[in-house]
């Protein structure tokens, strides 16, 4: 856990091109800007200042989203107004890179950010292979590796520290054996024999466990599947680095919509799964009956964190199917079609093969 502070303002950002005047993205895996027209570079400019925890009471003071209409922007490139729910993307007429400025609104502004370290065609790469392991799925799904719709996008993240200590009430099983008695046929008699049989033995038990958790993380946003997304973990988020716009410049941003209460209430439904291992562990024994935890909360600090993912769908048969991939690993999680035509082909090439080994028993 570190310092409780406010994140100052920072104005908004235009990353032009020292090379051709142009503007400039983050490129994904380095630390710099790259034009993506002469070839020019700069250096990211890191923060004076580290990631910072703050009191969860003030991240609720802010206004809900749902109390906000999109923000209102002027492009920096050719002066087009435009309105977007994102805090990042790109100008729809002169594709000029839009760094929106998240602290000029009575919202929880990103304290970090995790930069992209696979590029586009790192994540083509990975789609490919995904799709080349893909069994009974079509051919067609070969080709969505070549596809150039993917977009790269920050997803928020809720991230919370706790300190917690939870009281237990429940049972401790332990095991011992009897020796039981049966009768069984053998070569057309009934015999006698016996067996042992494993019982289990209860004692009541109780304690208290205590643990401090760190960074337990919620997705904020509901625009991508949160199964899908919580698939792409796990995250490195030791490389998270303090937020500045620089790393949003050229990809998109998606605004968080799921307040920060909200984003409590489930990390906290996270750490019960933790505790309730921990009373377990606790509780020993060969078995385990956790039957009341009652826990309590302190030094709760909480900070709104971006993650990268490369997103994107793709239509078959008329239906469409949305992936995604972990921007800093690779991982893909997505929806796939299968092949009706490879299935019926597997069965009956699997009932040919034990009609096969039917006729072998027979005719020897």
């Amino acid at each position: 856990m570190t310092e409780n502070t406010t994140t100052p303002p920072e104005g908004p950002r235009v990353f032009p091109c020292g090379g051709c005047g142009a503007r400039l993205e983050f490129a994904p895996g380095t630390e710099r800007m790259l034009c993506p027209y002469c070839g020019h570079t700069d250096e990211v400019a890191a923060p004076e200042r580290r990631i910072r925890e703050h009191k969860v009471q003030d991240l609720f003071r802010r206004t809900p989203m749902a109390d906000l209409v999109p923000h209102e922007l002027v492009c920096q490139g050719c002066g087009a107004h435009l309105q977007s729910d994102q805090l990042a993307h790109n100008c729809q007429f002169c594709a000029s890179p839009l760094v929106i400025d998240p602290a000029s609104e009575d919202v929880v502004p990103p304290e970090a950010v995790l930069p992209f370290a696979v590029d586009r065609s790192g994540a083509r790469g990975a789609l490919a292979s995904w799709t080349r392991t893909r069994w009974f799925a079509p051919n067609s799904l070969k080709k969505v590796g070549e596809a150039e719709r993917l977009k790269s996008t920050y997803l928020p993240h809720w991230t919370f520290d706790a300190a917690t200590a939870s009281d237990y009430k429940g049972q401790r099983g332990e095991y011992y054996y009897v020796t039981e008695t049966y009768t069984t046929q053998e070569n057309g008699k009934t015999v006698t024999k016996t067996r042992q049989v494993r019982k289990t033995r209860w004692y009541p038990a109780s304690g208290r466990v205590s643990r401090d958790f760190d960074d337990v993380l919620v997705n904020a946003t509901t625009r991508l599947s949160p199964e899908r997304v919580t698939a792409l973990e796990p995250w490195d988020l030791k490389q998270a680095r303090p937020f500045t716009h620089a790393y949003l410049a050229g990809h998109e941003a998606l605004r968080y919509d799921m307040e920060p209460e909200e984003g409590l209430d489930r990390a906290k439904g996270i750490m019960a799964k933790q505790i309730d291992k921990d009373c377990r562990r606790d509780i020993g024994g060969d078995e385990q009956r956790v039957h009341s935890v009652s826990t309590r909360y302190s030094d709760v600090t909480g900070k709104l964190m971006l993650l990268p993912v490369w997103a994107g769908a793709y239509l078959h048969g008329g239906k469409s199917y949305q992936m995604v991939i972990n921007g800093q690993t690779g991982e893909v999680q997505g929806e796939r079609p299968y092949s009706a035509a490879k299935i019926a082909f597997a069965v009956l090439a699997m009932l040919a093969v034990v009609a096969l080994l039917v006729y072998i028993y027979l005719q020897g």
